[in-house]
């Protein structure tokens, strides 16, 4: 029996790996997490991995303890951690481990600062609509997928979202620099994590490095309508041409591929212009594991969408609501935008929460400028309280909305008064739209949405 101890288990991909690695044959899982939250707290009490007491507790981990996989979510003073290092316990990072155990696959890897969740997801759907068995992570439930993570003795290919984050607080290398792919694609850099990579130039850089990661004989597919994309791609063909006369390099045996968006006649369930980017890239991807492109898109018609992308939460007969896990720039901007060609006729009103570390920097808040430009009514919520609880420079509603700098921007700061405002509208034939990767501070977000469309 091997026994796999969970550093901070509660996390979204943390608690699914958890039960990927507790469904193996002869794996023993135990975790713990200073806080865990739904909907990890009910899969993980569901599957009996729910630790008994909620903290840090360096005795429990022992001797017999086989390895231990660390969240990003733990420090690196973390008790547990400091005992495991003091008894020379194996200690995997998340992606690390992905990597360990699917060394042998065939392995297809997404990044890009939006629409690698999406992009990811089309593929496992297409691959298992097509009965090719494939280990995977993902950063959102997909339909016929049970998990987010799935880990086997016998899949042949393992696909990955890749996420340019750091590792763990013991690597602070960016995630998908581990995973080494044999096919890779790039969505497109639209500067993220200001908190990590504190300029632009760094930001592209990590991204190169994955180029270099790359497997010899590996293919990176990018879309062509990005100017960063298209100068790595350059970076690569240039490459070629210097290195054509030397001994082989990983680099020199990159086939570059480049896409632009879906224009063919199958009509598809999922809309707007990025999300055909998208389809496009992921049918690259599949063609290069031997997909046939018409097989690809048969079974690509029926996908409606990954869990919070674009996800339609009600309708009637003449208004819609959707919600988004959009927050940064570039997402927000493509997911107002398709809302907006969807329904050109339709009244739109967009909601978002700025939540994440680079959301509620000062410094970052001018990328957002004119993000919901297309919105006839736009909403953007923040807390200072967040604001506080992350040690950031206090922000205010006037530097918010003059970043976003369109006059359709209204900002708040109190949630209650978000939603009564979000109450008082009229929503006659509207597209609402509701963007955060929180919660508002506390919104059901579809439940809230029903409510106002049918009032």
């Amino acid at each position: 029996m091997t026994h796999i101890h969970f550093i901070a288990i509660g996390g979204a991909a943390m608690h699914n790996l958890a039960l990927a690695v507790a469904s193996k044959a002869g794996y023993k899982v135990t975790g713990s997490d200073d806080e865990i939250f739904d909907p990890a707290l009910s899969h993980l009490r569901d599957a009996g991995l729910l630790p008994d007491e909620m903290g840090w507790h360096p005795e429990r981990i022992t001797p017999d303890i086989d390895a231990i996989i660390l969240g990003m979510h733990a420090r690196e003073d973390n008790p547990e951690l400091v005992r495991a290092r003091e008894l020379g316990i194996k200690i995997y990072s998340f992606p690390e481990y992905l990597y360990e155990q699917t060394k042998d696959k065939i392995r297809i890897v997404v990044g890009g600062s939006h629409g690698k969740t999406t992009t990811t997801s089309m593929i496992l759907y297409v691959l298992n609509r097509l009965g090719i068995e494939t280990d995977y992570m993902v950063g959102a439930q997909i339909e016929g997928f049970e998990r987010m993570v799935r880990l086997s003795d016998t899949a042949k290919y393992a696909v990955f979202e890749g996420d340019e984050y750091l590792t763990s607080p013991l690597d602070l290398r960016s995630k998908f620099l581990w995973y080494h792919p044999h096919v890779a694609i790039l969505t497109g850099i639209a500067w993220d994590h200001i908190n990590v990579f504190p300029t632009f130039p760094e930001y592209v850089d990590t991204f190169r490095k994955f180029v270099h990661s790359i497997e010899p004989e590996g293919s990176f597919i990018y879309y062509k309508g990005d100017e960063n994309l298209r100068l790595l791609a350059e970076e690569i063909t240039n490459h070629h041409t210097a290195q054509a006369d030397r001994k082989k390099s990983q680099i020199t045996n990159i086939s570059v591929i480049p896409y632009r968006e879906y224009d063919g006649n199958t009509p598809m369930q999922v809309f707007g212009r990025h999300n055909m980017q998208n389809l496009q890239a992921a049918m690259l991807a599949c063609h290069c594991i031997g997909v046939a492109p018409d097989d690809f898109y048969r079974e690509i018609s029926t996908f409606t969408g990954a869990s919070n992308r674009l996800e339609k939460i009600c309708e009637t007969e003449t208004s819609v609501a959707y919600k988004d896990f959009a927050h940064s720039p570039s997402k927000l901007k493509a997911t107002v935008n398709a809302v907006r060609e969807r329904y050109p006729e339709k009244k739109l009103i967009a909601c978002m929460e700025l939540h994440t570390f680079s959301s509620l920097m000062a410094d970052f808040l001018p990328q957002y400028k004119g993000c919901m430009a297309e919105a006839d009514i736009a909403y953007v919520y923040f807390n200072p309280k967040v604001i506080e609880h992350k040690r950031l420079t206090p922000i205010t509603k006037k530097e918010v909305r003059d970043a976003f700098g369109t006059k359709n921007v209204e900002v708040f700061t109190e949630s209650e008064a978000l939603q009564e405002r979000l109450k008082s509208l009229n929503y006659g034939n509207t597209a609402l739209l509701m963007m955060s990767s929180g919660t508002f501070d506390g919104i059901n977000v579809k439940e809230f949405a029903q409510k106002l469309l049918s009032a």
